[in-house]
């Protein structure tokens, strides 16, 4: 029979789903009585076994291997005599013995072994060789080559290491459970986790031990790596033991991994490498910016310093930092700070990816002002990969080069941003841009930052009007720019003590808000930079969110609406209406205009509670209102991101004034756009305008103590997005998750950070080999490796690496999504689908008839569930693994979205936005059958089809669906 289906591109035509159904009684018929066979799916790749009703579920889903044209796995049997007249089966995958795969890995970790190294044509400059390195070499060749037992083939001792420290990693085994079944196979394999663990760290690249004073005054490291003692403040670097202890126990320990390796491991793949050129090569550079790399300041550095530039391999990094308890209990006070680097070469669906996470530095407390004591390392290795660089061999040209780095700027939240950079963010001078050219006063006991009317056009009406706002006219301009030279100027004016420990008293005549010297300024390019340290959107949106609903709500101990708020009003002598009613002896506070009433305090909490997402778009906000207490309780900052842009302007309509409501909507429309994976520099600068034009509102609107420091660099925003591109790239949402994984490694209570940075070893260590190669379907070692990757709720909190899917804009270039060449080389850890109850006469039905079970509203609907297991739509939604850390998703759902909503064969011609506030247009052009549904936008700007969405209007199961929020 023909199969030439299987070459089918389309995995919902007749001729496709036909072709299946062929295949399964194909097998059934050839295997009578099995219940499993071999899985010919493109994830599978004929390496797992499924049952039958599985195969063709996985097969509608990924597609079949389009070289598996002989059936030879699944009972055929080939006719070598007619073999000439049989179709050609060259290009089907050879079976590669996966010893060979793991001496192709060895040979990548170490480049000096291969011998395409000096092919003609390549650098001139030798590679050198060191002892240490070719040592670990020789020891991962030792065991690669050493069989399991004496006639084994299949193994050797590296490559069962790595098997079953895999499968310790992705089933949470502990130390202990593994080393009891190390010793049932201790004919096998060696007797304890700790020899298999050595033998692993061959792949990976360790990390280094830095003692540090009890004090954070410095490390002992360099010049001071011999002393026993502090020489700042005479503390011991030791602790207290007993005399006949032999080892010594240091105070504090910093954990230091390298950073050089990690960058020289990005190009040690050939796919990985080639997508660290993909911002020079294949970036399209228009008005509507995509990456970094459309932006200002990367525009600038390549400018300023063309030869870095030149060199499209040349890394542009990130740095990121925060703490967390890796205790999970709140009322402890022990704080981990992470330092990670992540790379922006990366193409955009690739970026901010935990795979390409790199951590560099491991602190055991809150290091406050003192982070720059540990930042030391890291800032001698950059400057060190500024001015001389490291010599990399870049797999996919086979040649070396001279690999260079520079840190763009850092993603802290405000607090983490005073540490970094050495400017307090909090007093009168807490805003990091306007330094002390900002308006900020004492209002409500408290500072608070007003005069946005600076930034309105000189000749702006309000600029005049002086008792709607603080009772003064506005003749200033805007805060000026400081450029980085000015800022390294103020700092060298400044007597700082040794270490950055602390400022002395003697400081110049203008005071500045300085409390340490920041180390990244010792970086010959820092100050150059037009942005060094940015301002974390997300925690910026979560703060206005939080006063805003506290004062409109008038929630006691949020609201900014407060008796000394009204008696600021009446000192200032402005806003007569708001201030305190005086009946006799007494003063009384009445509910403001801008705060609602209780009952329709009541209606609008019973509003939110009502409200139901798709699944994973957002977590479940209803839990987190309390009706009859009139607040809202435990809400995340995605839980503030998606009502502030999506409930907030619905709910308050006809509740609050006009005003108001119009100036809240605005805030809303700013946050929605500003929040979007791709912003057009013409919508920045109306941005830029809009956002004064709210502030101004709202200084006519709330009492001064209203404007903390949080929502004065608001104004700041859109300036920063056109200097450094889409806040997805600069934002704390996929740090926030990975400190969460990180806290779920922590095994060693008594020592966590000994628990996570072992933890995170191995997952380096396997994901060079998840990454290594890209293509698992033409792997069979990575197959090997990652053998159960498709059961995705088993995965670990370090779970491994996939290859990620294209990026979204190429999804709206296809005609439907049911497409198999969208994801022509998905992987198993790509996707993971929500799975429900797999009946064999419904799934036989749907690959025959290739449609969809219903094609109306059932009166029985199935109840959804967050339950893998309990997912109600057979194939309407995949959840999207590693490919949607990119957005900000609650921890205890991923990101899904329907299918019908990407399905660009299928227009609509009526779309109603009223839920959401806003007018919106479709683009699409008019069907047939024209039919209205309701839309809402997701964080993204992307319509959601909710009416096909909770109907499961579809046509026939979609290959793969790709969804995420902003």
């Amino acid at each position: 029979m023909s199969r030439r289906w299987i070459q089918n591109q389309n995995r919902c035509a007749y001729e496709y789903l036909d072709g299946i159904e062929d295949f399964i009684e194909f097998a059934r018929r050839h295997n009578p009585g099995a219940t499993r066979i071999r899985c010919p799916c493109r994830r599978c790749n004929n390496t797992l076994w499924e049952t039958i009703e599985n195969v063709g579920f996985h097969l509608v889903r990924n597609g079949m291997i389009e070289t598996y044209s002989i059936w030879n796995l699944h009972g055929e049997q080939v006719d070598h005599a007619s073999s000439s007249n049989a179709p050609r089966v060259d290009n089907v995958e050879p079976i590669v013995d996966p010893n060979d795969q793991v001496m192709g890995i060895i040979q990548d970790v170490f480049p000096f072994a291969s011998t395409n190294i000096n092919q003609e044509g390549e650098d001139d400059v030798p590679t050198q060789i060191d002892s240490a390195e070719f040592e670990q070499y020789e020891k991962l060749l030792k065991n690669a080559n050493q069989e399991l037992y004496p006639g084994c083939e299949s193994f050797s001792v590296l490559t069962a290491i790595v098997e079953l420290m895999h499968e310790k990693i992705k089933y949470r085994m502990s130390n202990l459970c593994f080393d009891y079944f190390l010793g049932v196979f201790k004919r096998m394999l060696p007797k304890d986790h700790k020899y298999a663990h050595k033998v692993l760290h061959g792949l990976g690249l360790g990390y280094e031990k830095i003692h540090a004073c009890k004090n954070n005054c410095m490390l002992f490291y360099k010049e001071h790596e011999t002393l026993d003692t502090c020489p700042i403040c005479n503390e011991s670097r030791f602790k207290m033991t007993s005399q006949n202890r032999t080892t010594k126990i240091p105070q504090k320990v910093m954990r230091y991994l390298p950073l050089k390796p990690r960058l020289q491991r990005l190009y040690m793949s050939t796919h990985t490498a080639t997508d660290m050129r993909w911002h020079k090569e294949k970036r399209v550079d228009d008005d509507v910016m995509r990456h970094p790399a459309n932006g200002e300041a990367w525009k600038e550095f390549d400018r300023t310093f063309p030869e870095f530039a030149a060199d499209p391999r040349n890394v542009r990094l990130g740095l990121a930092t925060d703490g967390f308890n890796p205790y999970g209990v709140l009322n402890q006070h022990h704080s981990t700070w992470p330092i990670f680097a992540f790379p922006y070469n990366l193409p955009p669906w690739k970026c901010m990816k935990k795979e390409y996470m790199m951590m560099t530095v491991l602190i055991t407390e809150d290091p406050g002002r003192s982070i720059d004591v540990y930042l030391r390392p890291l800032v001698d290795e950059l400057k060190d990969l500024w001015t001389n660089g490291v010599r990399t061999h870049d797999k996919s040209t086979g040649r070396m080069f001279t690999l260079r780095a520079a840190v763009m700027w850092t993603v802290n939240d405000f607090p983490a941003y005073a540490m970094v950079s050495g400017w307090s963010t909090k007093g009168y001078m807490a805003c990091p841009v306007c330094k002390e050219d900002v308006t900020s006063g004492w209002h409500a006991e408290k500072v608070c930052y007003l005069g946005h009317r600076r930034w309105l056009p000189w000749d702006h009406e309000w600029r005049e009007k002086d008792k709607e706002f603080d009772g003064n006219t506005e003749r200033r301009l805007r805060p000026r720019e400081w450029s980085g030279d000015e800022i390294l100027e103020q700092l060298n004016r400044l007597d700082f003590a040794p270490f950055g420990k602390t400022v002395s008293r003697t400081r110049p005549s203008t005071h500045l808000n300085w409390t340490h010297k920041p180390m990244f300024f010792e970086l010959p390019y820092w100050s150059k930079l037009k942005l060094r340290h940015n301002l974390d959107v997300m925690h910026v949106e979560k703060n206005v969110f939080d006063t805003l609903v506290g004062t409109i709500l008038d929630i006691e101990g949020k609201t900014k609406d407060t008796i000394k708020a009204r008696l600021d009003l009446e000192r200032m002598g402005i806003r007569r209406g708001l201030w305190m009613n005086r009946d006799s002896d007494k003063a009384r506070r009445d509910l403001a205009f801008f705060s609602m009433k209780p009952n329709e305090k009541k209606k609008f909490l019973k509003f939110v509670s009502s409200v139901k997402f798709s699944d994973g778009y957002a977590s479940n906000i209803a839990r987190c209102v309390n009706v009859d207490g009139g607040k809202f309780t435990g809400l995340k900052s995605h839980d503030c991101h998606v009502f502030m842009q999506r409930l907030l302007p619905v709910g308050i309509r006809h509740l609050l004034p006009e005003d108001v409501v119009k100036s809240i909507m605005l805030l809303s429309r700013f946050f929605s756009q500003l929040t979007a994976k791709t912003l057009r520099r013409t919508d920045m600068f109306q941005l830029r305008h809009d956002i004064v034009q709210v502030l101004c509102k709202f200084e006519m609107i709330f009492p001064p103590a209203f404007f903390t420091s949080m929502m004065h660099v608001m104004v700041l925003l859109p300036e920063e997005a056109l200097l450094a591109g889409p806040v997805n790239y600069r934002w704390m949402y996929p740090i926030e998750r990975l400190l969460g994984e990180l806290k779920k490694s922590v095994r060693n209570r008594a020592k966590p950070e000994g628990s996570i940075i072992e933890a995170w070893v191995q997952y380096e260590s396997l994901t060079f080999c998840g990454i290594n190669d890209p293509r698992p379907h033409s792997s069979p070692f990575l197959v090997f490796l990652l053998p159960c990757l498709s059961l995705r709720r088993h995965l670990s909190p370090l779970s491994l690496p996939s290859p990620q899917p294209p990026p979204r804009r190429h999804l709206s270039r296809l005609p439907a999504v049911a497409n198999s060449s969208v994801f022509p080389d998905s992987s198993p850890a790509n996707f993971s689908l929500l799975r429900p109850p797999f009946p064999t006469p419904e799934m036989s039905d749907l690959i025959r008839r290739g449609r969809s079970m219903t094609t109306a509203p059932s009166s029985d609907p199935p109840a959804q569930s967050a339950s893998a297991a309990t997912a109600p739509a057979l194939l309407d939604h995949v959840v999207v693994g590693p490919g949607a850390s990119q957005a900000p998703a609650s921890s205890a759902s991923s990101v899904v979205q329907p299918a019908s909503a990407r399905r660009r064969h299928r227009p609509t011609d009526t779309i109603d936005t009223t839920s959401t506030g806003s007018t919106g247009a479709s683009g699409s052009q008019p069907e047939e059958h024209p039919r209205t549904v309701s839309l809402a936008e997701d964080g993204e700007g992307h319509p959601v089809d909710q009416q096909s969405y909770q109907h499961r209007i579809r046509r026939a199961p979609s290959a793969c669906t790709y969804g995420g929020v902003a």
